[in-house]
């Protein structure tokens, strides 16, 4: 593995020096493993975005700008439907995340990697964000468009933004719902890994992994 040969990029770096090349790409590799097995089954578990306020999908502008007189006039439960709906679409979609990131794991380079560990706090969200958001879109529409046709989606849009148009609330218009569906699921997976390599970056000693503890203890 291409990880195993940047050995001699550490040697400048202490206390990473004291670390076989072995080591590092081994800490490296299951800290980034931990934290996309963690976003992963957190956002696409059923509830995964919906249920969480820092990743849950709001109604798309201007929607949402038209969300409370709407509500005033008895269409909550619209708004709420809709709103599940997006949501349950992301998290099927991002169930389906972790080849594409496991083969990122597998094509990183040497300077990718001494980049990732001695890059400071989101090197490696960052990194992940760079190699892998083309492929995860790709994937991501195609589920995105399944279940928001599953779950009635473009009916449940046309009908509360057709009310809103009505009402003067927002302008008839056109709107990509799977497009931003999809482009906020990745917002969220991305904001998520960046919380787990926060954690361990922060805090290397407490977590349960014996090689994390070492390479990452070591910066």
């Amino acid at each position: 593995m291409v990880l195993l040969a940047w050995g001699a990029a550490l040697a400048a770096d202490e206390p990473l020096s004291a670390l076989s090349s072995k080591d590092a790409a081994a800490g490296l590799h299951a800290a980034l493993a931990q934290g996309i097995d963690t976003a992963v089954a957190q956002l696409g578990a059923p509830g995964g975005f919906l249920h969480d306020p820092k990743v849950a999908i709001p109604l798309p502008h201007p929607l949402d700008k038209a969300e409370k007189p709407l509500r005033m006039l008895g269409m909550g439960s619209q708004a709420d439907q809709l709103k599940e709906t997006m949501n349950h679409a992301a998290e099927a979609a991002v169930a389906q995340a972790k080849p594409v990131f496991k083969q990122a794991l597998q094509h990183m380079t040497v300077a990718d990697a001494k980049d990732i560990l001695t890059g400071g706090d989101g090197a490696g969200t960052a990194y992940f964000r760079k190699a892998t958001s083309a492929d995860l879109t790709a994937k991501f529409k195609p589920i995105v468009a399944a279940e928001t046709a599953k779950l009635g989606l473009a009916k449940k849009y046309d009908e509360y933004a057709g009310q809103a148009a009505q009402l003067g609330l927002l302008p008839a218009q056109d709107a990509s719902l799977n497009d931003y569906v999809t482009a906020k699921a990745l917002d969220g997976l991305f904001s998520r890994i960046a919380e787990e390599e926060h954690q361990i970056r922060e805090d290397p000693m407490g977590q349960a992994n014996s090689i994390i503890k070492k390479v990452f203890g070591a910066l």
